[in-house]
């Protein structure tokens, strides 16, 4: 005997069975929530969205996720960045964090 299994997807807000599903993520005061969709309930879920997407601005973890995929200037090199910044007019202090405009100051020079 054999046993077949089938799995179906049902759409979270109406209970209807869908074949071509979409899994929407959004956040809501700091909650990440998924819900599975038909097409036409996810293109009405953007659409009530869309004026307060419009009127935002992204999170601070989706502005900070392209400095955290460009590679640290290393210690030789924030030695040799704080020198050239010194000799270029900049203020940077010997020690803590060199600013992102000194480091690509020093990037376009070099």
């Amino acid at each position: 005997m054999a046993t077949k299994y089938i799995t179906q997807t049902v759409d979270d807000l109406d209970g209807t069975v869908i074949e071509d599903a979409e899994t929407l993520t959004f956040s809501v005061d700091g909650r990440a929530y998924e819900i599975d969709l038909s097409a036409d309930n996810a293109q009405q879920l953007r659409d009530a969205f869309a004026p307060y997407i419009s009127a935002g601005r992204p999170s601070r973890s989706e502005r900070g996720t392209a400095r955290r995929n460009q590679t640290a200037p290393s210690r030789q090199n924030l030695a040799a960045i704080r020198a050239w910044a010194g000799d270029n007019g900049y203020t940077v202090s010997s020690r803590g964090r060199v600013p992102h405009e000194v480091i690509e100051a020093y990037n376009n020079a070099n």
